[in-house]
């Protein structure tokens, strides 16, 4: 599988000009939303921040007022840029993602690029491409999350990366079968596979330059986690989209479930976080 980069334009700020802006702006103006964990949280913050975790940002999202700018920060920008491009994608019309995160905000130098390599999807595509899409996205997690659980020492991370890839095949099955439903002339997956899905995403990078790319820390589980949970949001925005554009009760049924379980992936690794 490869990873083919969907971009959706949101504004960046590195931290020198993210304090002056904080500073021009009054409470009434503006809010600085914390994506990290509860831990990390703690750890040190952005004075004023709030804390909304990304794994719980999806359902917290009536929390941040769309009258406000929204200043979204992580640890190091992963987080954030997929936290600040959900938000753009809700119709929240003035997000900035901070550039190197809490780490660039407290002078310290942030690895991996602020794209991370995988954007989210723009929003127009037809429904059999969405599908299409999703499908190559669940290959690719599932390539992800194997990968990972060579790696990793650590045996939480290793169980729960074992059994994350076993669920991204029934959701590619469930893909499919949505697929066969809501196309006029549907092909066999075979074909599917070979030629629908591989024109969606056509180009961009495999799996292991992928995770190279964001040159991860192998020695820490804690980074192996962030990516994930990058990964796993850029799933659950797609598939609340992809529902949401839908007409037929029975794939907007399909596409939110998979929404869901994707949610609980991210809490799940978020949790994981917490312990280590």
């Amino acid at each position: 599988m490869r990873w083919k980069q969907f971009f959706t334009p949101v504004q960046s700020m590195k931290s020198d000009k993210a304090r002056e802006y904080i500073r021009e702006k009054t409470s009434d103006e503006i809010m600085i939303i914390d994506v990290r964990q509860p831990k990390e949280y703690e750890a040190g913050h952005i004075p004023g921040s709030k804390l909304i975790p990304l794994p719980d940002l999806d359902t917290r999202i009536d929390e941040i007022d769309p009258e406000k700018a929204a200043l979204v920060y992580c640890a190091i920008g992963g987080r954030s840029r997929v936290a600040s491009q959900l938000l753009a994608g809700r119709g929240f019309e003035n997000v900035i993602d901070l550039s190197g995160g809490f780490k660039a905000w407290n002078g310290e130098a942030a690895y991996g690029g602020v794209d991370l390599g995988l954007e989210l999807f723009s929003g127009n595509e037809s429904p059999e491409h969405t599908l299409a899409v999703a499908y190559s996205l669940e290959e690719g997690l599932k390539e992800f999350y194997i990968s990972m659980s060579l790696k990793v020492d650590n045996n939480a991370a290793k169980d729960l990366f074992k059994k994350l890839s076993g669920i991204e095949v029934k959701h590619q099955d469930r893909i499919y079968d949505e697929y066969e439903k809501i196309s006029e002339n549907p092909v066999a997956r075979d074909e599917f596979i070979k030629e629908i899905v591989s024109g969606a995403i056509e180009g961009g990078l495999t799996t292991e330059e992928y995770i190279n790319m964001m040159n991860p820390d192998w020695e820490s589980a804690q980074s192996i986690t962030e990516i994930a949970m990058t990964i796993e949001a850029q799933a659950l925005d797609l598939y609340h989209r992809a529902s949401e554009r839908t007409d037929d009760e029975r794939s907007k049924k399909a596409l939110e479930q998979l929404a869901d379980e994707e949610r609980i992936h991210l809490k799940e690794l978020g949790k994981l976080f917490e312990t280590f």
